[in-house]
This record gives C-alpha cells, structure tokens and sequence, in this order.
C-alpha cells in the first residue's frame, strides 16, 4: 500500500492512540516499546505525529523530545505495508518540518548497529554516525547491542 497526499493525513498523536501504535510497533520492532513506554513519553510532553490511511487508522509515526535546541528522535515506525515505497522518506520530510518550525539547530537519534535498513534510511536523510552508546538496546539471550548515534544538523 502506498501513502500519498490524497489518502493519508499528518497529524498529532496521543494517548487515544497507544493501541493502534503499539500494533504497528509489535510488527517492527523485535523490541518494541511498550505501552508504559508510550504512556511515560506523552506524560513527560514528548510529542508524536504520524499519518492515517483513508479509515484513519496510524500506519507511520514519530516520537520526539525536545532538549533545548536540540530535537532528539526517539521513536520511528512505518507498519509493514507501507515500507519499502518512500513512505519512510515523507515521514522524515514531516519530522524535518517540524524541526525547521520549531527553529531546531540539530536532530539526534539512536539507532542499533544491527539495523542496516534504518541506517541506510537515516543516511539517505542526511545524518552522519558521531558516536557509540556501549550495550544500549536490550538484545537476544540477555545480551546487549550497542547503538549508533546520528545527528543531522537543521
């Protein structure tokens, strides 16, 4: 399935949203955030936004934490259906919107060593690897995986 602008509108997400998310994120993600994880970021002011299909069912999202001018992704998600069709490159054109709005100077992301499909996304994107986080994901068999850290400069 393909998104385009007649089909899918942008929007900001909450808390009524939680189910259709965590759907999407169990698809994903061998680790996927949970429901406490969703529940703590809304509670903490972090913001979502995300696109709906036609029946206004989520099918791609972000989550996001401001730290002074500083704009740090901490979750991105495109369901199963909609990948591998651009659908991740106009979520990421909606994210460096908002940056742009909101007058950013950078966005920073964590993302696992292992996940080359997403690096090469967030690379495509314009950001550059500038650090490792030790052991930062949990990982198969109570073993950790380290995190490639990536900026993109707004």
């Amino acid at each position: 399935m393909e998104m385009n602008a007649s089909m899918a509108h942008f929007g900001k997400l909450g808390f009524a949203d939680i189910d259709n998310i965590l759907t999407i994120e169990e698809r994903v993600y061998a680790y996927p955030w949970s429901r406490g994880n969703f529940t703590d970021s809304f509670l903490s002011g972090y913001e979502a936004f995300g696109f709906r299909d036609s029946g206004h069912e989520i099918v791609a999202y972000f989550v996001v934490m401001q730290v002074l001018d500083e704009l740090h992704l901490l979750n991105f998600a495109v369901d199963l259906p909609y990948q591998g069709r651009g659908n991740g490159k106009l979520l990421m054109d909606r994210l460096f919107a908002y940056a742009n709005e909101h007058a950013y100077a950078s966005i920073l992301l964590e993302v696992r060593r292992s996940n080359a499909r997403a690096i090469a996304v967030y690379e495509n994107a314009g950001f550059s690897s500038i650090g490792v986080r030790k052991g930062y994901y949990p990982a198969h068999e109570n073993q950790r995986e380290d995190a490639i850290v990536m900026r993109r400069m707004c």
